[in-house]
């Protein structure tokens, strides 16, 4: 499968991306710019994101725009909008996200909260604002990054699975809501990535099975959009999410509970019940 020849005919010309200074994010930027696309960059850390602009200019020529947002910060989604203004925008790409793992009391309670927002909060509040811009288009999408922890219950990662559930409930619900409309959305939930994502969340690399390159990622939730309502990278990831739904839900918890608690404990990080 490739990207169609016709992607940005018909989302851009300008595209926004969330969470675009690394990991997933920053491959999608980087193939949108392949592609000819506006791009909004937005993340917290600006110099990352003033690098990535400068390497995009050089390579593509692409023009893009740096907004430095933390979006933990609730008011962080009105600036977003206000910077947006009336450029033709076509693509959401809602991508920032971070985890934890490991006991839910023994994160911080700040921390608890700052997940809710990225995660959560900030996709449906974003969308919620732009969807009038993308309604009025002949043609538009919205690709949001979930998780395979956001088809199933995982114990020893409840409040992170808890948000990416949301984002899968919410994106599914809208891909229906939006049939006939012009507005594509996909849900996109890779499992274990090249990313410093399993790092911050206290798994080691060689703890993981699978894992996918960002690249790859980002090139298939591009090439699935306006295929399907969702989409899992990776036959072993959604063979076991096909496993987590048809086993009794007893069952399939316990099994996602010991798959990240034995992953935990590879990495130097056993849970503390």
């Amino acid at each position: 499968m490739a990207i169609p020849a016709d992607f940005l005919a018909k989302y851009g010309p300008w595209a926004l991306v969330t969470g675009a200074s690394s990991g997933i994010g920053e491959q999608f930027a980087r193939l949108l710019a392949k592609q000819g696309f506006n791009l909004l960059l937005v993340a917290r850390r600006a110099d990352k994101l003033a690098a990535l602009q400068a390497e995009l200019l050089q390579q593509h020529g692409a023009k893009s725009e740096v907004i430095a947002e933390d979006l933990a910060d609730p008011a962080a989604i009105d600036r977003i909008i206000a910077i947006i203004d009336d450029r033709d925008l076509g693509l959401i790409v809602s991508n920032a996200g971070f985890g934890l793992k490991g006991a839910l009391n023994q994160h911080d309670r700040a921390l608890v909260d700052a997940m809710l927002n990225v995660n959560a909060r900030a996709p449906l509040l974003l969308i919620h604002s732009l969807l009038p811009k993308l309604r009025l288009r002949k043609s538009a999408g919205i690709i949001l990054t979930g998780s395979q922890e956001g088809e199933a219950a995982f114990p020893w990662s409840s409040a992170y699975a808890a948000t990416k559930n949301f984002v899968h409930g919410f994106g599914l619900s809208l891909y229906g809501e939006l049939q006939g409309t012009g507005v594509d959305v996909l849900v996109l939930a890779p499992g274990s990535t090249e990313t410093e994502a399993p790092i911050l969340q206290g798994i080691s690399r060689d703890a993981l099975f699978g894992v996918m390159s960002a690249q790859e990622v980002a090139k298939q939730g591009l090439e699935n959009l306006g295929r399907r309502p969702l989409h899992i990278p990776a036959w072993y990831n959604r063979l076991l999410v096909h496993l987590l739904r048809a086993l009794p839900r007893r069952w399939a918890i316990a099994l996602a509970g010991k798959g990240m608690s034995d992953t935990l404990a590879r990495s130097g990080n056993p849970v503390q019940k």
